[in-house]
């Protein structure tokens, strides 16, 4: 739980830069690889991650200026990334420049249910951390190496002088 709004920003900042490096990794083509036939793409989920920080923070009470054309998905993975770049160093300031660490210990109803804004910034980055799973595990079927997030993927385990374990 965070106690400060400094504790939240260092926690933001870090998985704000591994959803970059993320994002960094997509390319044009894989925008398109599908969660499964007729469902959600790479990109639109990567878009959704990106588009949905600064109303998430609106709706709780901050002001941050939102995504332009929010409901059309790019056709560049680097307009995604370089739009998640901005938003996330936006939503940092916007948090660290409006509330206090007695902001955090407020109460106030999310989703149905009353909660500390401390607990609400937590669902901040739950949410991120979840749409980046997805995102890792669409890059492999659309036949790009994920980025390591918290930890090197397969393809460079031989560099740490780890074998990949027989399927």
């Amino acid at each position: 739980m965070y106690e400060t709004v400094a504790d939240f920003i260092r926690e933001w900042n870090k998985e704000a830069q591994l959803t970059q490096g993320v994002l960094d990794g997509l390319t044009d083509a894989s925008l398109q690889q599908p969660v499964y036939p007729g469902g959600r793409t790479l990109g639109r989920i990567a878009w959704h991650l990106t588009t949905t920080l600064p109303e998430y923070l609106a709706d709780f009470g901050l002001a941050i200026d939102g995504v332009e054309h929010a409901d059309q998905v790019p056709a560049s993975a680097n307009e995604i990334a370089e739009t998640f770049k901005e938003i996330s160093s936006s939503a940092s300031k916007a948090i660290e420049g409006q509330w206090t660490d007695a902001t955090l210990k407020e109460v106030q109803n999310a989703f149905g249910v009353e909660q500390s804004n401390a607990m609400i910034m937590m669902g901040l980055i739950k949410h991120i951390v979840h749409h980046r799973g997805q995102l890792t595990v669409l890059m492999r079927q659309a036949g790009i190496k994920p980025y390591g997030v918290y930890g090197p993927p397969k393809e460079d385990w031989i560099h740490l002088g780890v074998e990949n374990p027989p399927l």
